[in-house]
């Protein structure tokens, strides 16, 4: 490699570097890019670096986040639990939104418990699947069971009543 400075060199190789063995200045030595490169930076003694990746890599799908049907069918068949679950509480809102709002809840709460007893029954959910199974079951449950408890609670006339829950609130509000 020669102190002054390189040429453009597009095909990798530097052809003004030497000689060949016999000593012949007409004809050029081709000599890798490799070795003609700048040397790599050294790395800290401390090791690797701790910083993220800019680019992810190797992230695996959630369990069941292969498609609901054969990849012939047409896009929503594949889909259809996803569908089925945004449907129910689209129709829930429009339910709220017409001013019955208990029905709508509860249909809310009710379909996200069905994602979550789907989530867990079938081996392939679509776009169901967010995170691991466990997770959205978990997830869907709670966030369902919640809804469903808090539009049979809703005043007045609430469906349910927890004897303890007035208790609670006077305490807390005092």
């Amino acid at each position: 490699m020669t102190d002054g400075p390189r040429q453009g060199n597009t095909a990798g190789t530097d052809t003004g570097a030497g000689t060949d063995s016999a000593g012949d200045e007409s004809t050029p030595v081709v000599t890798p890019a490799a070795k003609t490169a700048e040397p790599a930076p050294q790395q800290d003694q401390a090791g690797p670096s701790r910083r993220f990746q800019a680019v992810t890599e190797g992230t695996a799908r959630p369990e069941g986040g292969g498609r609901a049907a054969a990849g012939d069918a047409p896009a929503p068949a594949r889909q259809w639990p996803i569908l089925g679950v945004a449907g129910a509480v689209a129709l829930g809102l429009v339910l709220i939104a017409a001013d019955t709002v208990r029905p709508g809840m509860v249909l809310i709460g009710a379909a996200l418990l069905a994602g979550a007893l789907m989530r867990w029954a079938l081996p392939s959910v679509g776009m169901l699947a967010v995170r691991s199974r466990f997770t959205d079951v978990i997830t869907y449950g709670v966030l369902g069971a919640v809804i469903v408890l808090l539009a049979l609670m809703a005043q007045p006339h609430p469906v349910l009543e927890i004897p303890f829950l007035e208790d609670v609130v006077r305490f807390s509000v005092r």
